[in-house]
């Protein structure tokens, strides 16, 4: 059984299903005792700024801000180097205990026995 799970979401408001899915997993996972290493790339960058979790909205979906509390306070959530770039996020710009890193980092964490990865 894995006791690591890393979930990469490169979608955002763009996919909105797709996007909830990766939210929901990871904070089910957390709050299932679940080590949780949460990456945003793509559109799903946006969601490391203040108060975008906040303004997304899908029916029957759990309110995406909770969802990513949740993993910020139970796991770890990373925002791509370059997807910030991209969109001009710096460090300074994000949510606190948010951390921008490259794919150096991501090969990393999902390279140990035991770990288990899903992309969204």
């Amino acid at each position: 059984m894995a006791n690591k799970l890393v979930i990469k979401v490169t979608a955002g408001a763009d996919a909105p299903e797709r996007c909830s899915q990766a939210f929901t997993v990871a904070g089910v996972a957390v709050a299932s005792g679940v080590e949780v290493s949460l990456w945003l790339t793509g559109e799903s960058a946006w969601f490391a700024l203040p108060g975008r979790a906040a303004e997304f909205e899908l029916p029957h979906a759990a309110p995406m801000d909770e969802l990513l509390a949740s993993v910020l306070e139970g796991g770890r959530v990373t925002l791509c180097t370059q997807c910030a770039a991209r969109r001009d996020i710096s460090e300074r710009d994000v949510i606190e205990g948010v951390r921008i890193a490259g794919a150096q980092v991501f090969v990393s964490e999902i390279m140990p026995e035991g770990v288990r990865a899903l992309v969204y």
